[in-house]
């Protein structure tokens, strides 16, 4: 094969657009954002006051951190668990080869791609002044996350996948319903176990930042202790969450392994 041809001259002036569109989008005076480099160096004072208590954890804080770290787990488990179940169908709606309805289609994922639009932290607040503070505006937020997330991804990926064996049950006279059913999930159990762990995965990290609203879970106890400048127990709530994410990752990973 003939080496490919290099534009080097093109390549140069796309990265040299790129760099000087970067830097305009700095400057305040042509509408960019105002980015104070020095304000780094004037402030290190006050971050590593702040660092030399984070790295200094007051284990004797950590019992009061199980009640809320369960709460933080089952929101997660509940609100994984749930979107699971409502994923599925709307997902066999979304794609172009589980739905050739384009009305249907387009709408279900209208739909999705609202609930994926707006932020969670802006649902767990509109929830909370609803319901109230606690577990359940968490749960219901983490839900419609994990229900887009779930959705948008698995959807997309049935629709670029080849479907021969679909087109045999089309050959064979089966109807759209039994296409799905005995074809389209059998093929697509593997991608939907992957993006429910992966949005487990998320929640656990997600409900942290939701309680900072009053969502529940640890995040609830991270913002009291954040307010009281006790940032020793800051740390050992961090630490958890880390050492909860990772233990979820591990066994997620395993599971995947298995799946595929």
């Amino acid at each position: 094969m003939p080496p490919r041809p290099r534009n080097r001259a093109r390549n140069g002036l796309a990265i040299a657009a790129f760099a000087l569109f970067t830097i305009a989008t700095c400057v305040p005076a042509i509408g960019g954002i105002e980015v104070d480099l020095g304000a780094l160096v004037r402030n290190w004072s006050n971050g590593s006051g702040l660092l030399v208590q984070l790295i200094q954890p007051d284990f004797s804080f950590l019992p009061r951190t199980l009640e809320p770290i369960l709460e933080t787990l089952q929101m997660a488990l509940v609100g994984a668990a749930a979107a699971a179940l409502v994923s599925v169908p709307l997902t066999l709606w979304a794609a172009a080869p589980t739905n050739p309805n384009g009305v249907t289609r387009h709408a279900v994922r209208t739909v999705i791609n609202v609930l994926r639009a707006v932020p969670d932290l802006v649902y767990a607040t509109v929830l909370v002044a609803m319901i109230g503070v606690g577990a359940l505006p968490g749960l219901v937020t983490l839900f419609l996350f994990n229900v887009g997330v779930v959705v948008k991804l698995v959807s997309e990926a049935i629709d670029s996948g080849d479907h021969a064996y679909m087109e045999a049950g089309r050959a064979a006279g089966g109807s759209q319903l039994q296409i799905n059913r005995a074809t389209a999930l059998p093929q697509s159990w593997p991608l939907f176990a992957n993006q429910w762990l992966y949005a487990l995965e998320l929640n656990v990290r997600i409900s942290a930042i939701l309680g900072i609203v009053g969502a529940g879970g640890i995040g609830r106890l991270l913002d009291e202790r954040r307010a009281f400048y006790a940032y020793d127990d800051v740390a050992i709530i961090v630490l958890e969450i880390l050492v909860v994410v990772v233990l979820i990752e591990l066994v997620s990973t395993t599971l995947r392994r298995r799946l595929v």
